[in-house]
C-alpha cells in the first residue's frame, strides 16, 4: 500500500495569522473551512491500532482519507488508488473474528489478516455482505441473495424473488378464447406446447441442482421493502408493501436562478395526512423448497384497537358543524379494521433459529418488538411500547444476545430511554440501565459480553461512554472527558475510539484502553490556529425553574465580559430547531455559527440565552411529549419563565429582548411574536413553519396526528392562526429551494399579514439556498439583517 506522509501542521491548521479579538459577521459567517475541518466517519483498522477517517478538503466538497497510528500519533494520507483496500468502516466480521467483509464502490471485498480478496467486480452494485454459519459470504445484488464460497471461489444465486404474476397460474376463463380453440386445432396445439414447456422448465429447477433457484412469484401488485437472510441460509424474512402506492399530491418548487435561464421546477414531498404510510406485510420464504408463507400479525396487543377513536368522533362533529353531511363524514373518518403497521427493521439471531422485527404502528401510538412463531406463522409480541402521545421513533436500537434467545433494546418504560432485555420464552422484560438520564447509541460489542452506550448520567448536557455487562447487569463508566462523546470499539475489544467535542471545540478523535479509569489520548487536532486564537466565551448552563412542571429548563447563558447584574442589558433569545434536539449541552453545537454570533452579541453588550424548552431531547419522555396536540404552548410557557429569570438574575431589561431561530426555532419565533406580543420587542423567524398542515407526514403526524382526524391540534399549533397578534418588528428569512420547510410557508404568512394590514414585518428571500443554507453570502446577508433588527429595536 502506498501512503503519503503529510505534515500535521499542514493538514490540521491554516497559516497562523494575527486575528482580531473583536468578532465580525464577515468572519464568523464565512465558509467554515476557516475553522479547520473535523475528522469524519472514523473507524478502526483490522490491526486494532490504525484509525482511519475522512476530512473535507480546504476549498472543496471532496473528502480525503487519512490514517493515524493510535500508538504514536503518526498521520498519513491514503492514496486514492488504495481506498478500496482500507475503506472498511462498514466491515462485518465472521463469528470467530478472523475474517471480515465490506463493500466499496458497489463491490464486495474479503479480508483475512493483511490479505485482501476482491469477491466481485461488476457494474451492478452489490451490498449487505454477511458471513453465513457455514463460512460462505452472502450479499445482495439486484434485489436477490447471492452466496460466495471462499474455498471454491464459486458464486451462486440463492433467491429468485419475482414481483410479477406467475405465468403458470390458470388464466381466467375467456369465452372468445375458448371459442377460438374449439374451432382451430393449431391454436389448441400451441397452447399444449406452451403448457408442456412451462411444466418442463418448472421441473428442471427441482431436478437439476446446477440451475439457479426456481422463481418465487408474489404477484404484480406488491413490491419488496427489504428482506433479512437467516445465518444458516435457509430462510428469508421478506417485507412487502403496495407497489407504487399513491402518497398523495406532491408539491412543486420553482427555481428562478438557473443555468438555462428558464424557470425550472421539481417535485418535492407530499404534505401531512395526504395518504399517509402504506401498510407492510411479512413473508417467510424457504429458500430450499421455494415455499412462501405470509406471516400474520397474530396477537400483537392493541393491533385491533383504535387509539384515535375519541378524536375521530370529535372530528366528525367538527366537520358536521362546518356543513359536511354526517354520513359522509363518518364514512370518510371511519377506523380501519386493523391498524396499519410498518416493519422498520428485522434481525435474525446469530444461529438463525429466531428472528425479531421492529414493528411500528402507522398511527404512531405503538411499537412492538416481535418474533415469529414459525409453526403457526404469526408474530409474537416480545415488548410493546405504547404512548398516548407518540412512541419515541428516534432511538430504536435493539438486537440479540449471543444466547440466541434474549433480545436487548431501548425503551422508555421508566420515563427515560434505557436498556432492557427480554428472554423470548419468559413473560417479562428486565430493566438493566434505568434512571433519570437517557441512553443513546447502544451497541453490542464484538465478544457479546458488553453493550456500549453513551449516557448523560451526571449532567443532562454531558454524555460519557459506558458499558453494560450483559451477564451481571452492571454498568460502568469508561470515559471522563466531559462534553459530548461517541464511541467505536476496536475489533478485538481492547480499545475505544472516542469522538469527543466541547462547546468551543469541534469533534476530535481520542483513543483509550477499554477499561474504567483509563486515560484518553487525543490523536487529531484539526481546529485552525485562527479559531484557537480567539478567546471564545464558555457559556454557563443554568437551571431555570419552571412554573408549570417539576423540572428545570436547562439554558445556555452568554454574558458580556464586564457584566454587572445591577445594570440593565438588552438580550437575545435563540431558539433551537427540530424541536426534539438538545442544544444546552456541553458539546460542539450543530448551531456553531449561531454560537459564534452569540459571542459577537456579547461583545456588543447583549446578554444571550438559549433554552432547551419542553420538546427538547435528552430530558425524558414527559419533556419530549409535552407538545402533543399543542405545539407552541408549553414552549411559550418556558419562554416566559426564561425571560422572567433573565430579568431577575442577569439584569436584562424586559423592554429590550429579541428572539430568533430557524426551522422549529422560526416556528417558535412566530408563536412568540403572534401569541405573546410584548414578550419580545423584535423577532427573526428563519425558514419557519407557519402552518403545520403544510409540513411532512412523518414528523408532524407524530405530534399532531393528521389534519383530518385532529383539526383542533392544527388550529392550536399553527402560527398563521394567530398572525393578527403581531405588534413588534418581525424579520422573515427563507431559502426558496427549501424542500424541508417550503418557502410557501413564508409566503402564506406574508399574505396573511398583508391582509391583516400589519406594518412591522419584512421578508428576505434567498433564491439558491435550501433549508440549511449552503452559500456563505446568504449566511452573511441573513445575519446582517438579524443584527440590524436587534440594533435598531433593542439598543
Amino acid at each position: 500500500m502506498s501512503l503519503r506522509t503529510v505534515s500535521v501542521l499542514f493538514l490540521f491548521s491554516l497559516a497562523a495569522n494575527s486575528f482580531a479579538q473583536n468578532l465580525t459577521l464577515e468572519q464568523i459567517m464565512a465558509d467554515p473551512d476557516w475553522l479547520g475541518n473535523e475528522p469524519e466517519g472514523a473507524y478502526w483498522g483490522t490491526d486494532n491500532r490504525t484509525v482511519y477517517f475522512q476530512q473535507k478538503r480546504q476549498g472543496s466538497e471532496l473528502r480525503d482519507l487519512f490514517l493515524v497510528d493510535s500508538n504514536d500519533g503518526a498521520i498519513a494520507q491514503v492514496a486514492e488508488s488504495d481506498w478500496s483496500q482500507v475503506s472498511r468502516s462498514t466491515a462485518v466480521y465472521s463469528e470467530a473474528g478472523d475474517l471480515h467483509a465490506w463493500t466499496y464502490s458497489g463491490d464486495i471485498y474479503l479480508g483475512d489478516g493483511d490479505a485482501v480478496r476482491q469477491v466481485t467486480r461488476t457494474a451492478t452494485a452489490e451490498s449487505e455482505p454477511m458471513f453465513m454459519n457455514d463460512g460462505r459470504i452472502a450479499f445482495v445484488r439486484d434485489g436477490q441473495v447471492f452466496m460466495f464460497d471462499r474455498v471454491t471461489g464459486f458464486t451462486e444465486q440463492a433467491s429468485n424473488l419475482r414481483f410479477e404474476k406467475d405465468p403458470a397460474d390458470e388464466k381466467s376463463f375467456d369465452v372468445l378464447r375458448a371459442h377460438q380453440e374449439r374451432l382451430y386445432g393449431q391454436l389448441r396445439q400451441k397452447r399444449k406446447d406452451e403448457e408442456e414447456a412451462s411444466e418442463r422448465e418448472s421441473s428442471l429447477y427441482h431436478l437439476d441442482d446446477a440451475l439457479s433457484p426456481a422463481p418465487i412469484y408474489f404477484g404484480s401488485d406488491i413490491a419488496s421493502q427489504g428482506f433479512a437472510l437467516s445465518p444458516d441460509g435457509r430462510r428469508l424474512l421478506l417485507v412487502t408493501g403496495p407497489k407504487d402506492p399513491d402518497a398523495g399530491k406532491t408539491g412543486t418548487m420553482p427555481n428562478y436562478v438557473t443555468a438555462s435561464g428558464h424557470v425550472e421546477t421539481r417535485e418535492v414531498r407530499t404534505r401531512v395526512g395526504r395518504n399517509g404510510r402504506s401498510s407492510h406485510s411479512v413473508w417467510l420464504v424457504d429458500l430450499e423448497t421455494g415455499e412462501k408463507s405470509e406471516v400474520g400479525l397474530g396477537d400483537l396487543p392493541g393491533i385491533n384497537g383504535d387509539p384515535l377513536a375519541k378524536l375521530r368522533t370529535s372530528a366528525i362533529e367538527h366537520y358536521v358543524e362546518l356543513g359536511e353531511n354526517r354520513e359522509k363524514a363518518e364514512e370518510r373518518l371511519k377506523a380501519p379494521d386493523t391498524r396499519g403497521i410498518q416493519i422498520w427493521d428485522t434481525q435474525w439471531s446469530p444461529d438463525g433459529s429466531e428472528v425479531a422485527l421492529w414493528v411500528h404502528a402507522n398511527d404512531n401510538k405503538d411499537r412492538w418488538i416481535a418474533t415469529v412463531d414459525f409453526e403457526n406463522l404469526k408474530l409474537v409480541s416480545q415488548h410493546r411500547s405504547n404512548d398516548e402521545a407518540w412512541v419515541n421513533v428516534y432511538h430504536g436500537e435493539y438486537g440479540w444476545l449471543k444466547d440466541n434467545k434474549t433480545l436487548w433494546f431501548l425503551a422508555e418504560d421508566h420515563g427515560y430511554l434505557g436498556i432492557y432485555t427480554k428472554h423470548i420464552d419468559q413473560r417479562r422484560s428486565k430493566a438493566l440501565v434505568t434512571g433519570k438520564h437517557v441512553v443513546f447509541d447502544p451497541a453490542l460489542g464484538p465478544s457479546g459480553k458488553y453493550i456500549y452506550y453513551r449516557a448523560n448520567v451526571g449532567h443532562p448536557g454531558i454524555y460519557e461512554i459506558w458499558r453494560l455487562n450483559v451477564a451481571s447487569g452492571t454498568s460502568e463508566q469508561l470515559s471522563s472527558l466531559g462534553g459530548l462523546n461517541a464511541v467505536d470499539v476496536s475489533p478485538d475489544e481492547s480499545k475505544l475510539l472516542i469522538t469527543h467535542s466541547e462547546i468551543n471545540r469541534h469533534p476530535e478523535l481520542f483513543v483509550q484502553d477499554n477499561k474504567p479509569g483509563a486515560t484518553a489520548r487525543q490523536i487529531t487536532d484539526t481546529m485552525s490556529d485562527e479559531y484557537k486564537a480567539i478567546d471564545w466565551q464558555q457559556p454557563a448552563i443554568v437551571e431555570i425553574p419552571s412554573s408549570h412542571v417539576d423540572a428545570p429548563i436547562f439554558t445556555k447563558v452568554y454574558l458580556p465580559a464586564d457584566h454587572d447584574p445591577s445594570k440593565e442589558y438588552p438580550a437575545v433569545m435563540f431558539v433551537h430547531g427540530a424541536g426534539y434536539t438538545q442544544n444546552s449541552d456541553m458539546g460542539w453545537p450543530y448551531y456553531f455559527r449561531e454560537g459564534m454570533f452569540h459571542n459577537l452579541l456579547t461583545q456588543r453588550g447583549y446578554v444571550v440565552f438559549d433554552m432547551d424548552f419542553r420538546a427538547s431531547e435528552g430530558y425524558g419522555r414527559d419533556w419530549r411529549t409535552a407538545i402533543y396536540r399543542q405545539m407552541g404552548v408549553p414552549e411559550l410557557q418556558d419562554f416566559h419563565d426564561g425571560v422572567d429569570y433573565m430579568v431577575e438574575h442577569y439584569g436584562v431589561d424586559r423592554e429590550r429582548i429579541g428572539v430568533y431561530g430557524g426551522s422549529y426555532g422560526g416556528f417558535m419565533t412566530f408563536i412568540a411574536m403572534f401569541r405573546a406580543p410584548g414578550l419580545f420587542q423584535a423577532g427573526a423567524a428563519l425558514r419557519p413553519v407557519s402552518d403545520w398542515s403544510h409540513y411532512n407526514h412523518g414528523y408532524t403526524s407524530n405530534i399532531l396526528n393528521t389534519p383530518d382526524i385532529d383539526p383542533e391540534a392544527y388550529l392550536i399549533s399553527s402560527p398563521i392562526e394567530y398572525a393578527d397578534g403581531l405588534q413588534d418588528p418581525l424579520l422573515i428569512a427563507s431559502g426558496m429551494q427549501d424542500d424541508n420547510v417550503f418557502f410557501q410557508d413564508s409566503v402564506l404568512v406574508v399574505q396573511r399579514l398583508i391582509e391583516l394590514r400589519k406594518e412591522n414585518f419584512e421578508i428576505a428571500l434567498y433564491p439558491q439556498d435550501p433549508h440549511g443554507f449552503v452559500h456563505p453570502e446568504s449566511w452573511l446577508d441573513e445575519y446582517r439583517r438579524i443584527y440590524k433588527l436587534f440594533e435598531e429595536n433593542l439598543k
